[in-house]
């Protein structure tokens, strides 16, 4: 079974929501996907039933299903954590939301870099940082930056090892091969498999 032709339009599933965001080229979003006030970079994907909002995805990112970037918080200091003291509207309780506090949501923004795997329901918790070629293990919950091209797994998410070594990371990342005009990618695009060759010729 083929995958869906890509092209420089984004591919968004007719079922996913898309509202206040930027989506790059050569993007797919799957089914039931929600973004809010977001961006999200070129050639990244969702594969579906995901959730991201205030957050800046990458180029090159892979999002499995069901992962939640950026949850929302409740106001755990007032009397009540529920949405009506700042969805004041839609209970008829006030003439206009809560803005402060929306506010404070968007000021716990999520930062992904570029080339970052996150695994099957992953939850990427407000304010953290991933690093560019970082892994979310499926499941994790992650409450702590992430550096790059590390590997984080569990509940909450730890770092279990190094994709590469230290030298190497540091080589890819002055690189930046994800920065790369389209032509170049399509001219290169088998030294894309093997990272010592790679770093011999481009670093």
């Amino acid at each position: 079974m083929g995958h869906k032709q890509l092209g420089v339009e984004p591919s968004i599933h007719p079922s996913a929501k898309v509202e206040n965001s930027f989506i790059g080229e050569w993007t797919e979003i799957g089914p039931n996907t929600k973004i809010e006030e977001s961006s999200f970079g070129d050639y990244s994907y969702t594969s579906g039933d995901s959730e991201i909002i205030y957050s800046s995805i990458g180029k090159f990112c892979s999002i499995a299903s069901h992962v939640r970037i950026n949850p929302v918080n409740h106001p755990m200091w007032r009397v009540t954590q529920h949405h009506l003291t700042y969805r004041l509207t839609q209970y008829e309780l006030g003439e206009q939301d809560d803005v402060d506090f929306f506010n404070w949501r968007r000021e716990h923004h999520v930062n992904i870099g570029h080339d970052v795997w996150i695994g099957h329901g992953a939850i990427i918790m407000p304010g953290v940082s991933i690093g560019t070629g970082a892994v979310i293990g499926a499941g994790s919950v992650v409450t702590k930056d992430v550096p790059a091209y590390t590997i984080a797994v569990g509940v909450p998410a730890k770092p279990i090892k190094r994709r590469f070594s230290e030298e190497i990371a540091e080589k890819l990342l002055k690189i930046e091969w994800w920065n790369w005009e389209r032509k170049l990618i399509e001219e290169r695009i088998s030294d894309l498999n093997d990272v010592e060759n790679f770093i011999l010729k481009y670093s």
